[in-house]
């Protein structure tokens, strides 16, 4: 591991929360999402490539360990606010709207008329300092 990624890994933290409620599949789809989106705003969340012992190449992959804790919908919604309103805290979420929609184009023109009191999370990731993370999902479960 890189010096930088090592470093990284120690002072931050990357946590995803899924809805407690969510059917599997939808679970499932909320991390790989989630897991999508942040990775393409925080480039040092992807370690450099690696190579096998019989010379092939693999891909970076996550550097950090990502626990994936559950909440029900009235704490993701809490958690996102109160993530949002943290200095140095990355939070990004998956939605009804982006659930329900069949294209990009569809999920961005409808959530343009959706007011953030009637978004339904399905699941939240969230990273950055250690400190901010722990306190903010310290007291969560793992999803099981």
């Amino acid at each position: 591991m890189q010096a930088a990624n090592f470093a990284d890994m120690l002072a931050n933290k990357l946590v995803v929360v899924i809805d407690v409620d969510a059917p599997v599949g939808v679970a499932l789809n909320a991390a790989a999402l989630l897991g999508v989106g942040l990775g393409s705003h925080v480039s040092e969340l992807v370690g450099e490539d690696s190579r096998d012992g019989s010379d092939g190449d693999h891909p970076g992959i996550c550097v950090h360990p990502i626990p994936v804790l559950k909440a029900d919908a009235v704490r993701l919604r809490e958690l996102r606010e109160a993530a949002a309103a943290r200095d140095g805290v990355a939070v990004h979420d998956i939605n009804q709207v982006a659930r329900t929609s069949r294209t990009y184009e569809q999920y961005l023109a409808t959530m343009s008329g959706t007011k953030e009191e009637d978004l339904e999370y399905t699941g939240l990731a969230i990273y950055g300092p250690r400190p901010a993370v722990d306190s903010l999902t310290g007291a969560l479960a793992l999803y099981r």
